[in-house]
């Protein structure tokens, strides 16, 4: 089994718990037989995580561009992630590579971590929230995931998914595939695939 597909299996698994990856740090502490409180290794996780998180991670390729389009064509932007807090505000303020290409605060009208709910996905909670916010239907919606248990909430919500091909989720594609309504291999071939049909809707707007 690959770090990844554990990872992702254990903190469905503790997703009723109040801090899931806390509990997925207990997993890790029996697991490999550390002496660390599980405490202890959610802190020592995390200081070594912030470097990475502030100099590192970055959008994946024509991420930004899609965002900057929607926002442009008066979409509203919402982030629900299972990151936590800590993260997302290294994010909005020290990750120049975020930053420079799609400030977070200045393309999504509402962000929501982990903390913004008591279940996690897979469950459908944090999408219920984003809907009675902006007082939307689902069928008003479309949720952009890349790993199952995003897909699964989506799912479980009543809400069309479109999915970005990602090899951390690899192992979990054809239960993906099941799930989703659209799939794209990378986030330019689903901005053209926007653009291509909007462009088609205001020219059949304009024949009318």
């Amino acid at each position: 089994m690959t770090y990844g597909k554990q990872r992702d299996e254990k903190l469905k698994e503790y997703s009723q718990f109040s801090d899931a990856y806390l509990e997925y740090c207990g997993f890790l502490k029996t697991a490999y037989h550390s002496q660390l409180s599980k405490e202890e290794i959610k802190k020592l996780r995390y200081e070594i995580a912030d470097e990475y998180l502030t100099k590192i991670i970055d959008y994946k390729p024509n991420a930004e561009k899609l965002l900057h389009y929607l926002k442009k064509k008066g979409f509203q932007l919402v982030l629900a992630t299972t990151t936590n807090e800590h993260s997302i505000e290294i994010y909005k303020k020290l990750n120049k590579n975020i930053i420079s290409k799609a400030n977070l605060e200045d393309i999504f009208s509402l962000i929501y971590a982990k903390c913004s709910v008591k279940q996690l996905k897979p469950n459908p909670e944090i999408h219920y929230k984003i809907l009675e916010e902006l007082k939307v239907t689902p069928e008003e919606c479309l949720i952009i995931e890349d790993s199952l248990i995003g897909v699964e909430a989506a799912h479980h919500a009543n809400i069309e998914v479109a999915v970005i091909q990602d090899p951390y989720s690899e192992h979990n594609r054809s239960e993906i595939n099941q799930l989703c309504q659209y799939q794209f291999c990378d986030f330019k071939q689903m901005l053209t695939t926007i653009q291509k049909e909007l462009e088609e809707e205001i020219i059949h707007e304009e024949e009318k």
